[in-house]
């Protein structure tokens, strides 16, 4: 797996351009800032530093994208934003992120692992539905804004959320879109609905508002998982069907929560990516660009 570091490379003139620039070592993925100048309402605190522990991160006030591509000769053209868990106090960053990018980009899809607003960390003055959506749905636009540089389709632009993170990508796809045509900021003029969604043993939000225009969700759980979450997986892909819009659920006996992407997992819940690959084939996702 790449080195997980970057260094971001913030001088007066660059902080004036419209998109963020990163300088990174040549076998890392680089770490992208969503906005050049700060996230709104968190300009303040862009230059404060992350808390990187082993296989998790906090103190996030620059959220921001790590873009792991597939070789040009693999790209499918489809792209899966990430959204890790952590309770919306810390990311869980390894398997619910960067192993979970390494493993699409090397079967032809990009997987861009988010940095999103932490609402429940101590003293956090932020909002699940306010910054950490807005976080997501930047992420969705500058993934669409570099489709070309990234041999990326921008009709297979979706995104996928593990735990806390799937209660954000939830939220993405039932939000409405706001048309920003008319923005100066380039970014802002793509469009912020992902064309897929992945929830995985998710926090699911209450208000899902859910119509056969609802981007068609691949939903994974745990047998012994919480009941909101076992059982509220279920009673959502019910609605999902009810609503008359597209779901696949995987509910694995004998697993619990948490589970992710792990070299160790061998269990039958360890699969589920392969599983995922197989939906975003039959949806038409992986198709060249």
């Amino acid at each position: 797996m790449w080195k997980r570091y970057c260094l971001v490379l913030r001088t007066s003139l660059l902080a004036s351009l419209l998109l963020p620039v990163v300088l990174f070592a040549a076998d890392a993925p680089p770490q992208i800032a969503l906005w050049s100048k700060g996230a709104p309402g968190s300009e303040a605190r862009k230059d404060e530093k992350e808390v990187n522990e082993p296989g998790r991160a906090a103190n996030i006030h620059n959220p921001s994208i790590t873009v792991y591509l597939p070789p040009k000769e693999k790209a499918t053209g489809a792209a899966v934003v990430i959204c890790p868990g952590g309770g919306h106090r810390y990311h869980a960053i390894d398997h619910e992120g960067y192993a979970v990018a390494q493993w699409l980009s090397e079967r032809g899809i990009a997987g861009l692992v988010l940095k999103y607003r932490l609402a429940r960390e101590t003293n956090s003055t932020y909002k699940v539905d306010t910054h950490a959506l807005a976080d997501a749905q930047r992420a969705i636009r500058l993934v669409r804004s570099h489709a070309q540089e990234w041999n990326i389709n921008p009709s297979a632009v979706g995104i996928i959320g593990f735990s806390a993170g799937g209660e954000i990508a939830a939220l993405s796809a039932t939000r409405p879109d706001v048309d920003l045509g008319n923005a100066p900021d380039e970014v802002d003029r793509q469009k912020s609905r992902p064309d897929f969604q992945a929830l995985v043993y998710p926090a699911i939000p209450r208000d899902m508002d859910l119509t056969k225009e609802t981007p068609p969700a691949f939903l994974v759980c745990g047998y012994n998982d919480r009941q909101n979450i076992s059982e509220g997986l279920a009673e959502l892909y019910l609605k999902f069907k009810r609503a008359g819009a597209s779901a696949e659920l995987h509910t694995y006996a004998g697993a619990g929560h948490g589970f992710g992407l792990r070299a160790t997992n061998r269990s039958p819940a360890g699969a589920w990516p392969s599983r995922f690959e197989e939906w975003l084939s039959d949806r038409g996702f992986l198709q060249k660009p």
